[in-house]
């Protein structure tokens, strides 16, 4: 395999291809014609300390579309497998590919990946490619998750291929510049154990203990203390999507990554209404990946994980099943606890008191039953008047505000720094999200783009004349969907 190498933009080093290599195929991207910057994150190129001084735009947009092969890089595909809807998949990098691993000071050790760069030995029936709309989208989620301080993926850069992808009707063609601190999954673990044999699990694993869990490796039983790691990440995480509504839509097992970063920006969305059976995914009929449903999810996820790991915990697997079903069993118990804790801290409750659940499960219960917004609510708590601030006068709530403010006068604390912390006052709003990604990837205006991008990067401030960024119409959301973008 040989390609045109260029400067040495990137610190890279390629530890994964030390794998057996049934974990990945070597493929290099496809060279569009006539590729364009859309979209560079100088903040995050900054952060990763990449060295740009002294290439050309041409050149730069060369790197960053795959045409020119960064000093170091040896792409590859990734195998991997994954539950998706609950049943078993095999699958693997179909439009995506592995530039190599960047080591930077700040960051660490990222991999820099192409989205929609063509077709891999795992495309299947794809044609490998992206539109721009999808790859628009992924980054202004990310990097509004981000700053919403939610462990994610980032998106480095998106590009207009020149291309047009063709999804029932013809679309302008994207490509995205992906970084997350690895992309191994719990699907990576499904593929290992029923296709590559214990020693390929073991190296596997032994390799994200490495990468991600360093200080459990001299632990007597390390891949126990991985499913342990994994229960603690994961409930973090999908606690910290319930924070701000966050509904990630396809939580397949494929999407679960070990670095315990968000992955797969597709079918994802805000609630804005407040409703646990939220869905706003078209390919989730079901509601499998409600709202409400995300904890449960993950979950069955890691139950799958820890299923895939029983070779490695012991080698008689009754003891293995005991083993692993007694982990597992901590789960619910410590998704219960980071949730509570998570909700007291958009109440402003510092020290958890008995009541705590009863005032958080009552709000909740008004808020359903009147149809209140999910973020606007928890402002009008932090005395934020809003758009929709009149249905917040009913004598209900104000009932209720009277136990909320009872319950705050019990600590010392501050805790309207802690509610102002947690609160975002901005979300990625659906309709908004929608009218700024059709200005720019069909009409090529980033008018719109810039200013919503401006607003999404500090969250939790308060800015002037914004009082259209804190409502949804009336309805807008009741025929929303969201799609895989494939």
């Amino acid at each position: 395999m040989s390609t045109e190498t260029q400067s040495h933009i990137f610190n890279f080093s390629n530890t994964y291809t030390a794998l057996p290599d049934l974990f990945y195929s070597k493929v290099l991207p496809y060279k569009y014609k006539c590729p364009k910057i859309e979209i560079f994150n100088k903040r995050l190129a900054r952060e990763l300390g990449l060295i740009t001084e002294g290439i050309s735009k041409e050149e730069l947009v060369n790197i960053l579309s795959g045409r020119i092969l960064p000093e170091g890089s040896e792409p590859i595909a990734q195998a991997y497998a994954g539950h998706q809807f609950g049943h078993f998949t095999m699958l693997g990098d179909g439009r995506a590919i592995l530039l190599g691993e960047h080591q930077s000071d700040t960051l660490g050790k990222v991999d820099i990946q192409l989205k929609s760069a063509g077709q891999t030995p795992y495309s299947r029936s794809g044609d490998g490619k992206g539109t721009l709309y999808s790859m628009l989208r992924e980054y202004l989620i990310s990097e509004a998750m981000h700053h919403l301080n939610i462990r994610t993926t980032r998106s480095l850069a998106v590009l207009s291929t020149g291309e047009e992808v063709y999804r029932h009707a013809a679309h302008n063609g994207g490509l995205l510049v992906r970084v997350a601190s690895s992309h191994i999954r719990v699907g990576t673990f499904e593929y290992a154990s029923r296709f590559v044999g214990k020693e390929g699990l073991k190296a596997l694993a032994d390799y994200t203990i490495d990468r991600h869990f360093p200080d459990i490796a001299t632990k007597e039983k390390p891949y126990v203390a991985l499913i342990k790691a994994m229960i603690d990440r994961q409930t973090d995480l999908i606690v910290d999507w319930m924070r701000v509504g966050f509904i990630h839509g396809v939580m397949n097992t494929d999407n679960m990554t070990l670095s315990g970063e968000t992955i797969d920006y597709g079918p994802c969305a805000f609630m804005n209404t407040y409703d646990p059976a939220t869905v706003f995914s078209s390919i989730d009929a079901q509601g499998r990946y409600a709202f409400g449903n995300q904890g449960n999810i993950g979950y069955w996820n890691l139950a799958v994980f820890a299923n895939a790991l029983l070779p490695l915990i012991d080698e008689d697997s009754d003891k293995a099943v005991d083993v692993a079903k007694a982990i597992l069993q901590t789960y619910p118990e410590t998704f219960s606890r980071k949730w509570l804790h998570m909700m007291g801290a958009k109440l402003g409750f510092i020290y958890g008191e008995p009541e705590d659940e009863d005032i958080i499960k009552s709000l909740l219960e008004w808020m359903h039953k009147y149809k209140a917004d999910y973020t606007n609510t928890f402002l009008e708590i932090m005395g934020i008047k809003t758009p929709d601030h009149q249905q917040y006068d009913q004598p209900e709530f104000k009932l209720w505000l009277t136990k909320h403010r009872d319950r705050l006068d019990k600590s010392n604390a501050d805790g309207q720094q802690l509610m102002a912390d947690t609160n975002p006052l901005y979300i990625p709003r659906n309709h908004i999200v929608e009218q700024v990604l059709n200005a720019a990837a069909i009409d090529g205006d980033f008018t719109q783009w810039h200013t919503f991008m401006e607003i999404l990067e500090t969250p939790y401030t308060l800015k002037a004349d914004t009082s259209s960024y804190l409502t949804v119409p009336s309805g807008v959301d009741e025929e929303y969907q969201t799609y895989c973008g494939t």
